[in-house]
């Protein structure tokens, strides 16, 4: 990264990043349609996710330049109250037993503990740092009492990277290495769906994901196979699975997102699926922002992208706006931030790294 006397160098990354962006989020929205009126399928799920993703992130984006402790922070506490009224308050399906909120909660605190520690990397005081961090630990915390066992691991897990974030001299290893983490989680998934892994090690997460779901995914690899380019069409799902047709209509879906991508949109689907999370870590590479608060958010979308592996905690509107929030929020850059005045040396030493 250049320092911020090099302004025309970082404003020619940012345009590298937003065109990116719009790039691939615009794929996802035409893919959709194109797919929907192959298979007769309805894309407005798609779309209201991929307009939920851009419209947080250009949020993010604003309220990150002018308030770079305050919007993160104030996103945190949103995101644990909404957690904690979840789940009357979460947009999406109303169930009996609500799996589908469970994982939405999760979802929310492990972005509320990444937006607290962004904040509590931007801030420059000793006792505001200490007292966001205590607000990342009431997340966790928060997690364990809502009962989401995976939300506190995850929640934990972003914690402690955001910890180790702070000294990691170069950002790139580190967003390789979530990149890599992303692609193991659903790389594993899908084994498990092609029943690839080995009886005991198949026999164990099975029991651990409950034979319904992995069944779901089972039916949405066959779809995938019927028709590998393009799917059965988005929103049709529940139309070809069997054991969806066992499920409440809420929760008939195939609760992986890459799988949902490749029953309903084919490869390339799950390509652009990929695309939109490596946009992602490529615009937290390429920010100006420090390396502490680029692998912080990193990692708490990459706890996202692990939990949407295993459910459908996409198909809420509240974690999709969230997560382009994070995105916007650690990569704005604060109007005066870490002018030569005020940049202290460990962050000139940071961007030199790089």
């Amino acid at each position: 990264m250049t320092s911020a006397t090099d302004a025309p160098s970082d404003g020619e990354r940012r345009n590298v990043s937003d065109a990116a962006g719009v790039v691939v989020l615009g794929a996802c929205a035409v893919w959709s349609l194109i797919t929907a009126a192959a298979h007769d399928g309805r894309p407005e799920g798609v779309l209201l996710a991929v307009l939920a993703v851009a419209a947080g992130y250009a949020a993010g984006r604003i309220c990150g330049a002018l308030m770079p402790v305050a919007a993160p922070c104030t996103a945190a506490l949103a995101g644990l109250g909404l957690a904690v009224a979840a789940p009357h308050a979460l947009p999406g399906p109303r169930i009996a037993t609500p799996v589908g909120h469970l994982g939405a909660v999760a979802a929310l605190l492990v972005l509320a503990t990444g937006a607290a520690c962004c904040a509590a990397w931007a801030a420059r005081s000793p006792s505001l740092r200490l007292a966001l961090r205590a607000l990342a630990a009431t997340v966790t915390v928060a997690s364990a009492v809502l009962g989401s066992v995976a939300g506190f691991a995850l929640c934990a897990g972003v914690l402690l990277c955001s910890l180790a974030a702070g000294h990691m001299p170069r950002r790139g290893v580190g967003l390789a290495g979530l990149a890599l983490t992303a692609a193991l989680m659903t790389g594993t998934a899908w084994a498990v769906a092609e029943k690839s892994l080995p009886d005991g090690l198949s026999d164990s997460l099975e029991g651990q994901l409950t034979g319904n779901r992995v069944q779901l995914w089972r039916d949405a690899l066959m779809m995938a196979h019927r028709d590998p380019a393009a799917g059965v069409g988005p929103g049709r799902f529940s139309e070809f699975s069997e054991a969806a047709s066992l499920s409440l209509p809420a929760e008939a879906k195939p609760h992986s997102a890459p799988l949902q991508q490749a029953a309903e949109e084919g490869v390339v689907g799950v390509l652009l699926l990929a695309a939109v999370f490596c946009w992602v870590l490529y615009t937290l590479w390429r920010t100006s922002r420090s390396t502490a608060v680029a692998l912080t958010a990193g990692a708490a979308l990459t706890a996202l992208a692990a939990l949407a592996t295993v459910g459908n905690v996409l198909s809420f509107t509240t974690v999709t706006v969230g997560a382009g929030l994070l995105a916007g929020l650690a990569t704005a850059r604060p109007l005066g931030y870490e002018t030569p005045d005020t940049a202290t040396p460990r962050a000139r030493e940071q961007r030199e790294h790089l």
